[in-house]
């Protein structure tokens, strides 16, 4: 079996655009005002939305 070049990854990228690599797990800390204890906020998002996400739940 040869050996696939780098090259030849990034151009399967495109190929498989539609495919669940394309989403991330973000997970976001978010403390309680009244206790002060933490609870995490999981999601799954589109790589392209997680600033996006970040940015709006500050």
């Amino acid at each position: 079996m040869a050996k696939v070049s780098k090259n030849a990854r990034v151009a399967q990228r495109a190929a498989n655009a539609g495919s669940g690599r394309d989403f991330v797990k973000v997970v976001q800390s978010v403390k309680d005002p009244k206790t002060g204890k933490y609870a995490y906020k999981e999601v799954m998002l589109h790589k392209d939305k997680v600033k996006e996400f970040f940015a709006n739940n500050k």
